[in-house]
Formats: structure tokens, sequence, C-alpha cells
């Protein structure tokens, strides 16, 4: 249902809710238009014309600094008007509903929101409202769905590590909980990874995990032997219950990622965490900050992924300024 509405009927993208039933191809042609856009970032004046004219609202029901400020650069390095706003300045507060605060955005003809909400399925409730000229990226909502989170990790796995097939990889953490999770899984299997991993323990695994195409582990040793990619998720303590671990000290010792677990994967296995991180908790600041972390090329490469996402949305299929053949 939700992949019907995010393409038009040429197979424009027209609104990003889900990774989940996205082709190879659709994946493909964002990571390519995302790394044409890694070369505006890098210039003096970091901006493209792309899509000059256009207003972008960010609508955040939710507190966030790396998703919602990465999305507001790249919106303004494609040179739209861009519009912040956050729940504590908005009318829902005041008993507005959600479909009547996007209703009265769109009247001050906004083309694009980017809406992070704490209810799953809120994103594909706003897309199934709007007029066809108004589109919506999914920023987050609940425990469904994180599509450009997903596309800024297979991004960062691409770049440095190459053809997919060759692959395994691992995630590590709440899995129950996580948005992020699900659209990995769901990335990383479309790609075609030779195996995919998923390291826990039970209380935070989902029940019958298998049938997302992953091989669960609740032994994190074992679990990480022989991988070319690790990548964390936070522990969200605004989502869980304390019967999901015993206490943090033992999650850490039992599951955060430290060097000598690390040594478990190959030698040259790179570390990847969606941010923000929970040192002591999740992972030790010596992997963090270590020679094979990508954490903060991440939060880099997050700004050309979500141009790309806004450029083929609102720009069509034109190549974008910038491409080299």
């Amino acid at each position: 249902m939700t992949k019907g509405i995010q393409f038009d009927a040429s197979g424009k993208l027209t609104h990003l809710l889900t990774l989940e039933g996205l082709s190879r191809q659709a994946l493909v042609e964002i990571l390519d238009t995302a790394e044409s856009f890694i070369a505006v970032g890098e210039r003096e004046i970091k901006k493209v014309p792309l899509l000059r004219g256009h207003t972008v609202v960010n609508l955040f029901f939710e507190p966030s600094t790396r998703t919602r400020t990465t999305f507001e650069i790249a919106a303004k390095r494609l040179s739209a008007d861009v519009i912040n706003l956050g729940v504590s300045t908005s009318s829902t507060t005041k008993g507005e509903t959600l479909l009547d605060t996007v209703r009265n955005l769109e009247a001050m003809r906004t083309d694009l929101f980017v809406v992070r909400h704490a209810e799953s399925g809120a994103a594909h409730l706003i897309a199934q409202h709007v007029p066809k000229h108004v589109h919506i990226i999914n920023a987050g909502d609940g425990r469904h769905a994180h599509p450009t989170q997903g596309l800024l990790d297979v991004f960062t796995i691409r770049r440095h590590k190459g053809a997919f097939e060759k692959l395994k990889v691992a995630l590590i953490g709440d899995i129950l909980h996580s948005r992020v999770a699900r659209s990995d899984i769901h990335a990383l299997n479309t790609l075609g990874v030779k195996e995919l991993r998923v390291i826990a323990p039970k209380t935070l695994l989902p029940t019958a995990v298998e049938k997302l195409g992953v091989v669960p582990y609740t032994d994190i040793e074992a679990g990480l032997d022989d991988v070319d990619v690790v990548m964390m998720l936070r522990i969200q303590r605004e989502r869980m219950q304390g019967a999901h671990i015993p206490s943090e000290q033992e999650y850490f010792r039992v599951y955060g990622l430290t060097p000598d677990k690390l040594a478990c994967a190959k030698p040259d296995a790179i570390v990847l965490h969606p941010g923000p991180m929970n040192r002591g908790l999740e992972i030790d600041s010596t992997v963090a900050d270590g020679p094979r972390s990508l954490i903060l090329p991440q939060v880099t490469y997050g700004i050309a992924v979500r141009m790309a996402v806004m450029a083929l949305i609102l720009g069509g299929r034109e190549e974008p300024l910038g491409r080299r053949a």
C-alpha cells in the first residue's frame, strides 16, 4: 500500500515513506544521485540552483538534531526556502489535528514536508491526504521506518566497501524498537548483502525475526565473527520498559562494542552508528573515535543523501548539477 503512493504513474518518486518494497533500481538511483552531490559540499560555494523557488517545511513532532539539521542544510544547498517547525511552536499544542496543521501549511504554498512523528504511520497518513503537487519525506515515524537514515547507512557502506554481494553485515542493539533497524534491513536485503545478522538479547529481538531475512544471534562474539560491517543501534531509553535489559552496566558488559569484541570481526571491518551515541552503553569511546569508525562521515553523507531524495522528488529525473559521467 505504501509502495503504491511513493511513485506516480510514470514511476517517478513522489513521496519517501519507507524503504520496504523499493526496488534495487530505485535504491541505486538514489545512491548514485547522492554520489553526484558529495562534491557540492566540498566547494567554496556549497549551493546548486536545482530547487530554487521551492519551499520545504521541516515538520518535527519529535526532537532531533542530526536529522533536522541535515535536512535543512540539504534543502538550502539545493537553493530551496526552508521553514523549521517544531511541536513546541505548533498549533497542535492548542488542539489542532495533524492534518489540519499540514493543510494550513499547504495553504502557504509548501512543496515538500519533511515529517518526524512519534506515531507509526503518521507520514503515510499525511501522504494520503495531500494534493498531488505536495510531497512527503518520512524523517522517522514511531517504530516503523527511517528511510533516509537507511539510505545514508547503505551509502556509507557502498562508499567504503563496494559491492554488497560480498559483504557480511551485523546490526547490534535494540532491533525490537528501532525504526533505523527496519529501514537498514529492507535496504540491505534488497541490495543483496551476502549475509545479514542481528545481534541482541532475546528481549530486544522481534518475534520470528528470521522472517525479516536476517540471522539472529544472542552471542555478540559469534555474531561478529568474520563480518565486514558493524552497525550499532542506539538503546532508546525513551521507548523502552525497564524489563528489556537487566541494567545499563550489564548490557554494556555483554553487548557494548569494545575493541576486544570488534576484534572478532574482519580486521578491516567498519563501524557505523546512527547517533546519538550512548558511550559506555552501546559503544566504547575507543571504538567510536577509532580508525574504523565512520560515524562522523555518516553525518556528512546524510546531507548528500537527503539532497538526492529531495532532488529526485522535486527536481525530476534531470541530471543534478555537478554530476559527472
